[in-house]
């Protein structure tokens, strides 16, 4: 199997677990979102028309619909995660008048203040991480596209980054590789994204996948401004994998002894 390879390297990383707050958690690596977000930003895909999606057409041969296609494997490490305190800001009226007590005030004990309330917040950084991603997709001339995209830019909407947008990335390698299909384990010390859907599909008792259980979000649709997520059923392993007890079969990449499973997104 052919598959477009990219590996990254980033120095700070937060892809955020949704519904935490106050102290913002973070997955290990980045979910399916995350990285789809980054082929949109890359192929130049935007909802410009704030509608459901970047394109209602059916059976359409656009960039957003053969996205829709991709086959996903994600796989990383990092070396270390800290903590940063900071302050985050609300400049509802009402959150002003809690701070300051009446609209026109901006003194706080004496010093003056930014509007608005504020709250602080405590975030989960990962530093030193590395990723390996790979993309399969049934047209080839699709998968050299996205090469070519990030390669030279001329749709890109922003900096390419994963997570927040100051979470750069640097680029290690990118290039087409051919994967190995094995049904020999073992422990690739890495955090890997099983999928209970592969591709192709993989006759193997999900259950028996050792690893956390989550539900990851992929693409979505927006409704009344809010976006809408499809999700898929994963397990975050921690690269510890018995071929022999699950009965499974998967590829690998040989020359970096990454194990891949590839998830089907659905489209």
């Amino acid at each position: 199997m052919i598959a477009l390879k990219l590996k990254i390297y980033q120095p700070q990383a937060h892809y955020r677990i949704p519904f935490t707050y106050q102290r913002r958690h973070t997955y290990p690596i980045p979910p399916y979102s995350t990285v789809i977000g980054f082929l949109c930003n890359v192929l130049g895909i935007r909802n410009y028309k704030n509608d459901r999606e970047p394109c209602k057409n059916q059976n359409c041969n656009c960039d957003y619909h053969k996205l829709k296609k991709i086959k996903i494997s994600i796989c990383g490490t990092f070396e270390s995660k800290t903590t940063e305190y900071i302050w985050f800001r609300n400049l509802s009226k009402e959150s002003h008048i809690s701070r300051f007590g009446y609209p026109q005030n901006r003194y706080v004990s004496g010093h003056i203040e930014h509007p608005g309330g504020q709250m602080p917040v405590s975030i989960d950084i990962l530093n030193n991480v590395r990723l390996w991603i790979y993309l399969y997709h049934e047209e080839r001339e699709f998968l050299e596209k996205i090469k070519s995209s990030i390669e030279n830019p001329q749709k890109r909407i922003y900096p390419l980054h994963l997570g927040r947008a100051e979470d750069w990335i640097v680029i290690e390698e990118l290039n087409f590789i051919d994967l190995k299909e094995t049904g020999i384990g073992g422990n690739f010390k890495k955090f890997i994204w099983i999928p209970k859907e592969t591709f192709p599909k993989n006759q193997f008792d999900f259950e028996k996948v050792e690893g956390i259980l989550y539900k990851l979000p992929t693409f979505y649709s927006l409704k009344n401004g809010i976006r809408d997520f499809q999700y898929i059923d994963v397990k975050l392993n921690e690269g510890e994998i018995d071929a022999s007890k699950w009965k499974i079969k998967f590829y690998i990449d040989e020359k970096e002894n990454v194990p891949v499973f590839l998830a089907n997104l659905g489209g």
